[in-house]
């Protein structure tokens, strides 16, 4: 018994310290890599990519009030209605426009039928010199000629003459303000007659990176004709700077196409009350 205890020790020991054979892994030497042929992605032109838009556009999800359109006095009357507690409440337009790639932002200036609210005063800073300086004064400039120290103002125009003079010092300071003179803006010209007399007298609107353009275009307590008077004049006016309608006088002197940003939809709302989509614009 002792005899084949010890034997079977032996046994275990020596399957336990010897060495196990180490496992190998072996690797095919076809390149198969090179046997894989990579795939091109073909490049698509851009009325491929429009209709690939506009097929991924009709599958999108759209909001269950979609189809849900009113005529615009009704969605006055129905505003009215959940504005009962809130006289002084204020109506707000939105323009919705199909921004397409490199369409410029839609902005202009407006003087509506009614104000919604009193327009605050201009206080206008321009920088020029001698002749260019006596018509921004008799034009009624508030501040003229090279200005140093503090001063507000809510416009800064300049002359063409001045502009790459007064950039290195004033740039820092007025950039991030928004009050900077620039040729896009048409704040760098020499017609400051022309300009401050398109500024008297009206508001500047401005849509946002996406195309939706948002005005406050009444009061709540406005005559109803009233508020249809100057929903009707802006969208009018939008319509002008969009492309989607053009003036008589433009169309005698032109040929050229300008391009069209569609405008997609157009809603009323107010404070409390939803936003209603109008049918009849």
């Amino acid at each position: 018994m002792s005899f084949s205890l010890g034997l079977l020790c032996r046994q275990c020991c020596h399957s336990i310290l010897s060495p196990r054979p180490a496992l190998v892994r072996e690797f095919s030497s076809t390149p198969i890599l090179a046997l894989r042929r990579t795939k091109k992605i073909p490049v698509l032109s851009k009325k491929a990519l429009a209709a690939k838009a506009r097929k991924r556009a009709a599958k999108a999800r759209k909001h269950i009030y979609e189809n849900e359109k009113m005529t615009l006095e009704s969605a006055i009357d129905v505003i009215r209605a959940v504005e009962v507690a809130k006289a002084n409440a204020t109506y707000e337009l939105v323009i919705k426009t199909a921004m397409s790639r490199g369409s410029i932002i839609p902005k202009g200036r407006i003087a509506l039928h009614r104000e919604t609210k009193a327009r605050p005063e201009d206080r206008i800073l321009v920088f020029a010199e001698g002749r260019q300086a006596e018509e921004a004064k008799s034009a009624g400039a508030h501040i003229v000629g090279i200005i140093s120290g503090k001063h507000h103002a809510t416009t800064i125009l300049c002359s063409t003459a001045l502009i790459r003079t007064i950039t290195p010092k004033l740039g820092r300071v007025l950039g991030p303000r928004g009050l900077m003179p620039s040729e896009r803006r048409g704040t760098v010209t020499d017609d400051f007659a022309g300009y401050l007399r398109r500024l008297s007298g009206t508001t500047e609107w401005k849509g946002d990176k996406n195309g939706v353009i948002r005005m406050p275009i009444g009061k709540l307590h406005f005559p109803i004709e009233d508020v249809v008077k100057n929903v009707k004049q802006f969208v009018t006016a939008v319509k002008r700077v969009t492309g989607n309608q053009k003036d008589t006088e433009e169309k005698g002197k032109s040929k050229s196409v300008k391009p069209v940003n569609a405008i997609t939809r157009v809603m009323l709302s107010s404070t409390q009350a939803p936003s209603i989509q109008i049918s009849d614009i």
